[in-house]
Protein backbone atom coordinates (compact mmCIF):
# COMPACT_ATOMS: atom_id res chain seq x y z
CA UNK A 1 0.00 0.00 0.00
CA UNK A 2 1.73 3.36 -0.82
CA UNK A 3 1.52 6.10 1.29
CA UNK A 4 -1.02 7.94 -0.50
CA UNK A 5 -3.18 5.17 -0.31
CA UNK A 6 -2.78 4.86 3.79
CA UNK A 7 -3.66 8.75 4.08
CA UNK A 8 -6.59 7.43 2.34
CA UNK A 9 -7.55 4.41 4.38
CA UNK A 10 -7.27 6.35 7.62
CA UNK A 11 -9.64 9.08 6.51
CA UNK A 12 -12.23 6.77 5.50
CA UNK A 13 -11.92 3.88 8.39
CA UNK A 14 -10.92 6.33 11.27
CA UNK A 15 -14.67 5.16 12.94
CA UNK A 16 -15.16 8.81 14.10
CA UNK A 17 -17.07 11.74 12.45
CA UNK A 18 -13.65 12.96 11.39
CA UNK A 19 -10.34 11.58 11.73
CA UNK A 20 -7.66 12.48 14.33
CA UNK A 21 -3.77 13.90 13.53
CA UNK A 22 -1.99 15.24 16.27
CA UNK A 23 1.36 17.07 15.35
CA UNK A 24 4.96 15.67 16.94
CA UNK A 25 7.94 18.27 17.18
CA UNK A 26 10.79 15.22 16.26
CA UNK A 27 13.22 15.49 18.71
CA UNK A 28 11.43 17.34 21.07
CA UNK A 29 12.55 17.51 24.15
CA UNK A 30 15.02 14.36 22.75
CA UNK A 31 14.76 12.04 20.09
CA UNK A 32 13.96 9.30 22.62
CA UNK A 33 10.81 10.54 23.94
CA UNK A 34 9.79 12.07 21.40
CA UNK A 35 8.85 9.02 20.01
CA UNK A 36 7.30 8.00 22.95
CA UNK A 37 5.15 10.93 23.18
CA UNK A 38 4.02 9.64 19.52
CA UNK A 39 3.66 5.91 20.21
CA UNK A 40 1.51 7.74 23.33
CA UNK A 41 -0.73 9.48 20.35
CA UNK A 42 -1.24 6.33 18.44
CA UNK A 43 -2.24 4.36 21.69
CA UNK A 44 -4.76 7.08 22.81
CA UNK A 45 -6.45 7.23 19.24
CA UNK A 46 -4.59 8.93 16.59
CA UNK A 47 -5.69 8.12 13.05
CA UNK A 48 -2.19 9.85 11.74
CA UNK A 49 0.96 11.51 12.89
CA UNK A 50 2.22 14.71 11.53
CA UNK A 51 5.80 14.64 12.27
CA UNK A 52 7.41 17.77 12.08
CA UNK A 53 11.74 18.17 11.44
CA UNK A 54 12.80 21.26 13.63
CA UNK A 55 14.30 24.32 11.43
CA UNK A 56 15.92 27.24 12.59
CA UNK A 57 13.33 29.57 10.77
CA UNK A 58 9.80 28.09 10.80
CA UNK A 59 7.85 30.71 9.38
CA UNK A 60 5.02 29.00 9.79
CA UNK A 61 5.07 27.81 13.25
CA UNK A 62 3.78 30.25 16.34
CA UNK A 63 6.11 30.32 19.77
CA UNK A 64 5.14 27.04 21.45
CA UNK A 65 6.34 25.30 18.10
CA UNK A 66 9.22 27.61 17.94
CA UNK A 67 10.70 26.68 21.37
CA UNK A 68 10.28 23.71 20.44
CA UNK A 69 12.12 23.15 17.64
CA UNK A 70 14.95 25.24 19.22
CA UNK A 71 15.15 22.90 21.58
CA UNK A 72 15.04 20.18 19.63
CA UNK A 73 18.41 21.25 17.56
CA UNK A 74 19.82 22.23 20.75
CA UNK A 75 19.33 18.64 21.57
CA UNK A 76 20.97 17.28 18.71
CA UNK A 77 18.23 16.32 16.36
CA UNK A 78 18.90 16.11 12.71
CA UNK A 79 16.54 15.33 9.73
CA UNK A 80 17.88 11.79 9.88
CA UNK A 81 16.99 11.32 13.48
CA UNK A 82 13.48 12.26 12.68
CA UNK A 83 13.49 9.81 9.76
CA UNK A 84 14.27 6.84 12.32
CA UNK A 85 11.18 7.99 14.53
CA UNK A 86 9.01 8.08 10.83
CA UNK A 87 10.27 4.65 10.56
CA UNK A 88 9.29 2.93 13.89
CA UNK A 89 6.23 4.82 13.83
CA UNK A 90 4.91 4.11 10.13
CA UNK A 91 4.32 0.24 11.10
CA UNK A 92 1.75 1.60 13.54
CA UNK A 93 0.12 4.27 11.69
CA UNK A 94 0.75 6.84 8.83
CA UNK A 95 3.10 9.59 9.35
CA UNK A 96 2.89 13.03 7.38
CA UNK A 97 6.37 14.76 7.47
CA UNK A 98 6.23 18.84 7.76
CA UNK A 99 9.66 20.05 6.55
CA UNK A 100 10.68 23.42 5.85
CA UNK A 101 12.58 23.63 1.97
CA UNK A 102 15.63 24.28 3.22
CA UNK A 103 16.17 20.75 4.26
CA UNK A 104 14.84 19.31 1.15
CA UNK A 105 17.05 21.52 -0.89
CA UNK A 106 20.25 20.92 1.08
CA UNK A 107 19.65 16.99 0.38
CA UNK A 108 18.61 17.44 -3.44
CA UNK A 109 14.58 16.94 -3.87
CA UNK A 110 14.86 13.49 -5.58
CA UNK A 111 17.13 12.39 -2.62
CA UNK A 112 15.11 13.41 -0.09
CA UNK A 113 11.75 12.35 -1.00
CA UNK A 114 13.52 8.77 -1.44
CA UNK A 115 15.16 8.72 2.17
CA UNK A 116 11.38 9.97 3.60
CA UNK A 117 9.90 7.10 1.26
CA UNK A 118 12.25 4.69 2.55
CA UNK A 119 11.73 5.59 6.42
CA UNK A 120 8.11 4.92 5.43
CA UNK A 121 6.67 8.35 5.54
CA UNK A 122 3.28 8.65 4.02
CA UNK A 123 2.61 12.62 2.96
CA UNK A 124 4.86 15.45 2.93
CA UNK A 125 4.20 19.11 4.24
CA UNK A 126 6.40 22.17 3.06
CA UNK A 127 4.74 24.96 4.54
CA UNK A 128 6.79 27.45 3.07
CA UNK A 129 7.17 25.74 -0.66
CA UNK A 130 4.95 28.40 -2.85
CA UNK A 131 2.64 26.29 -5.42
CA UNK A 132 4.66 27.60 -8.45
CA UNK A 133 7.51 26.17 -7.17
CA UNK A 134 6.26 22.64 -5.89
CA UNK A 135 5.80 20.74 -8.97
CA UNK A 136 9.12 19.10 -8.97
CA UNK A 137 8.97 18.06 -5.18
CA UNK A 138 5.23 17.12 -5.84
CA UNK A 139 6.30 14.48 -8.88
CA UNK A 140 8.95 13.21 -6.83
CA UNK A 141 6.42 12.68 -3.82
CA UNK A 142 4.11 10.93 -6.73
CA UNK A 143 6.65 8.59 -8.41
CA UNK A 144 7.38 7.52 -4.58
CA UNK A 145 3.95 6.81 -3.58
CA UNK A 146 4.29 9.93 -1.27
CA UNK A 147 1.07 11.95 -0.56
CA UNK A 148 2.21 16.09 -1.33
CA UNK A 149 -0.33 17.84 0.97
CA UNK A 150 -0.47 21.66 -0.08
CA UNK A 151 -1.88 24.51 2.91
CA UNK A 152 -4.88 26.25 2.07
CA UNK A 153 -5.23 29.70 3.68
CA UNK A 154 -8.29 31.78 4.73
CA UNK A 155 -6.56 34.27 2.14
CA UNK A 156 -6.59 32.54 -0.72
CA UNK A 157 -8.25 33.33 -4.10
CA UNK A 158 -11.08 31.04 -5.27
CA UNK A 159 -8.71 30.81 -8.57
CA UNK A 160 -5.57 29.70 -6.38
CA UNK A 161 -8.03 27.55 -4.07
CA UNK A 162 -8.86 25.68 -7.28
CA UNK A 163 -5.13 25.30 -8.02
CA UNK A 164 -3.89 24.06 -4.46
CA UNK A 165 -6.88 21.55 -4.55
CA UNK A 166 -5.66 20.02 -7.63
CA UNK A 167 -2.64 19.45 -6.28
CA UNK A 168 -3.28 17.84 -3.17
CA UNK A 169 -3.02 14.30 -2.80
CA UNK A 170 -3.87 12.30 0.99
CA UNK A 171 -5.60 15.38 2.08
CA UNK A 172 -5.61 19.41 1.75
CA UNK A 173 -4.28 21.09 5.04
CA UNK A 174 -6.42 23.94 5.46
CA UNK A 175 -5.60 26.38 7.52
CA UNK A 176 -8.23 27.55 9.87
CA UNK A 177 -7.50 30.94 10.94
CA UNK A 178 -4.88 33.59 9.47
CA UNK A 179 -1.59 33.61 11.27
CA UNK A 180 1.00 31.33 12.67
CA UNK A 181 0.15 27.79 14.32
CA UNK A 182 -0.75 28.77 18.23
CA UNK A 183 -3.74 28.25 20.34
CA UNK A 184 -6.88 30.32 19.82
CA UNK A 185 -10.49 30.44 21.16
CA UNK A 186 -12.53 31.22 18.29
CA UNK A 187 -14.09 28.38 15.93
CA UNK A 188 -16.83 30.59 14.16
CA UNK A 189 -15.07 31.00 11.12
CA UNK A 190 -14.23 26.55 10.85
CA UNK A 191 -17.90 26.33 8.63
CA UNK A 192 -17.02 29.54 6.32
CA UNK A 193 -13.15 28.24 5.68
CA UNK A 194 -14.15 24.86 5.18
CA UNK A 195 -17.44 25.75 3.06
CA UNK A 196 -14.61 27.84 0.54
CA UNK A 197 -12.40 25.00 0.33
CA UNK A 198 -14.38 22.29 -0.31
CA UNK A 199 -15.58 22.48 -3.99
CA UNK A 200 -12.23 23.08 -4.70
CA UNK A 201 -10.89 19.57 -4.03
CA UNK A 202 -11.50 15.67 -4.32
CA UNK A 203 -9.25 15.17 -1.32
CA UNK A 204 -10.49 15.20 2.38
CA UNK A 205 -10.45 18.35 3.89
CA UNK A 206 -7.61 18.43 7.39
CA UNK A 207 -8.40 21.31 9.61
CA UNK A 208 -5.70 23.07 11.44
CA UNK A 209 -4.04 25.62 13.08
CA UNK A 210 -5.49 26.81 16.48
CA UNK A 211 -7.60 23.77 17.23
CA UNK A 212 -6.72 23.55 21.04
CA UNK A 213 -9.23 22.00 23.09
CA UNK A 214 -11.61 19.26 22.38
CA UNK A 215 -14.64 21.47 21.89
CA UNK A 216 -13.06 23.09 19.08
CA UNK A 217 -11.84 19.66 17.40
CA UNK A 218 -15.78 18.81 18.07
CA UNK A 219 -16.43 21.89 16.56
CA UNK A 220 -14.21 21.24 13.70
CA UNK A 221 -15.90 17.92 12.42
CA UNK A 222 -19.18 19.74 13.01
CA UNK A 223 -18.41 22.34 10.65
CA UNK A 224 -17.50 19.46 7.94
CA UNK A 225 -13.57 18.89 8.33
CA UNK A 226 -12.45 15.36 7.11
CA UNK A 227 -9.26 15.39 10.02
CA UNK A 228 -8.51 17.45 12.29
CA UNK A 229 -5.08 18.83 13.30
CA UNK A 230 -3.92 19.56 16.73
CA UNK A 231 -0.40 20.96 17.38
CA UNK A 232 0.44 23.58 19.62
CA UNK A 233 -1.58 22.80 22.67
CA UNK A 234 -0.36 19.13 22.33
CA UNK A 235 3.77 20.36 22.23
CA UNK A 236 3.04 22.84 25.37
CA UNK A 237 1.54 19.65 27.18
CA UNK A 238 5.00 18.05 26.01
CA UNK A 239 6.81 20.96 27.45
CA UNK A 240 4.97 21.38 30.57
CA UNK A 241 4.77 17.67 32.00
CA UNK A 242 6.94 15.52 33.99
CA UNK A 243 5.93 12.49 32.24
CA UNK A 244 5.21 13.64 28.45
CA UNK A 245 4.12 10.30 26.77
CA UNK A 246 1.60 9.66 29.38
CA UNK A 247 0.00 13.26 29.78
CA UNK A 248 -0.17 13.65 25.83
CA UNK A 249 -1.95 10.20 25.27
CA UNK A 250 -4.24 11.71 27.71
CA UNK A 251 -4.94 14.26 26.43
CA UNK A 252 -5.09 12.55 22.83
CA UNK A 253 -7.69 10.48 24.14
CA UNK A 254 -9.98 13.02 25.01
CA UNK A 255 -9.66 14.49 21.17
CA UNK A 256 -10.53 11.31 20.17
CA UNK A 257 -13.50 11.03 22.23
CA UNK A 258 -15.17 14.23 21.14
CA UNK A 259 -14.31 13.22 17.79
CA UNK A 260 -16.84 10.13 18.26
Amino acid sequence: MSGIDRIGAAFTGCGRRAALMPYLMGGFPDLPTSLAIANGYADGGADLIELGVPFSDPLADGPVIQAAGTAALAAGATLDGVLEIATELSERLPVVLMCYSNAILARGTEQFVADIAAAGVSGLIVPDLPLEEAPTTAENCAAAGVAFVPLAAPTSTDERLTAIGAAAHGFLYTVAVAGTTGERGDESAYADVIARVRPHTSAPVALGFGISTPEQASAAADAGADGVIIGSRLVREAAEQDDPATACRTLVEQFAEALR
